[in-house]
């Protein structure tokens, strides 16, 4: 396990170093997304449409943030993370689209986007759940927020952040995914407790 201090945009060549387990804090800009960003982003782009922001190198949060303005300054009050199986569908094209270096969630994600990421050169930050006001405490600045009409939760809102994190990396660009591996370990020690007191599962 190492520790990364990350500073947006982020190479290719910089997650690629990455892997699973390593910790990593983000500094500079980072913008959330969740279902409706994400399906709108993916219309746009096919459609030669460009985003309101470029997405290049970034960091992307699956957050609902909640949010609140006085007078013309918006200020997060809370940043917790969205499951991000919710976005499986979309975020390898999304990857390849945007050329996203760090996908920021909780609860992990499937093998449609681990393969993603490993030819994208992409990596999957875990974030834990719960944590949302210690998430809002590195949100130092809001700078905007597009595509409003969406709803608070559902917008893209980009924030200045400040070593974001801890996250541990839990798919890397090597095709490994800590959630995937968790699994397969828990079916076969559950395997092995069955047969010791005499259970058939089958």
């Amino acid at each position: 396990m190492a520790v990364y201090k990350l500073k947006t945009p982020i190479s290719e060549e910089d997650v690629r170093k990455l892997k699973v387990n390593d910790v990593i804090f983000i500094t500079g800009i980072m913008v959330t997304a969740r279902d409706s960003a994400h399906k709108r982003a993916l219309g746009f782009f096919k459609e030669g449409k460009s985003l309101p922001i470029d997405l290049q190198g970034s960091a992307v949060f699956h957050c609902g943030p909640i949010v609140r303005k006085e007078d013309d300054k918006w200020t997060v009050v809370a940043a917790g993370p969205t499951t991000s199986t919710r976005m499986d569908i979309f975020e390898d094209e999304f990857i390849k689209a945007f050329k996203v270096r760090v996908i920021i969630g909780k609860g992990g994600m499937g093998k449609r986007t681990t393969d993603g990421m490993k030819k994208y050169g992409a990596v999957y930050g875990a974030f834990t759940g719960g944590a949302a006001v210690l998430a809002a405490k590195a949100i130092k600045n809001v700078r905007g927020v597009e595509w409003f009409d969406l709803g608070m939760p559902e917008a893209l809102w980009i924030l200045d952040v400040e070593e974001f994190g801890p996250l541990i990396v839990a798919i890397d660009t090597h095709g490994n995914n800590l959630f995937e591996e968790v699994q397969k370990k828990t079916e076969e020690n559950r395997q092995k407790i069955y047969d010791k007191i005499g259970i058939s599962t089958k």
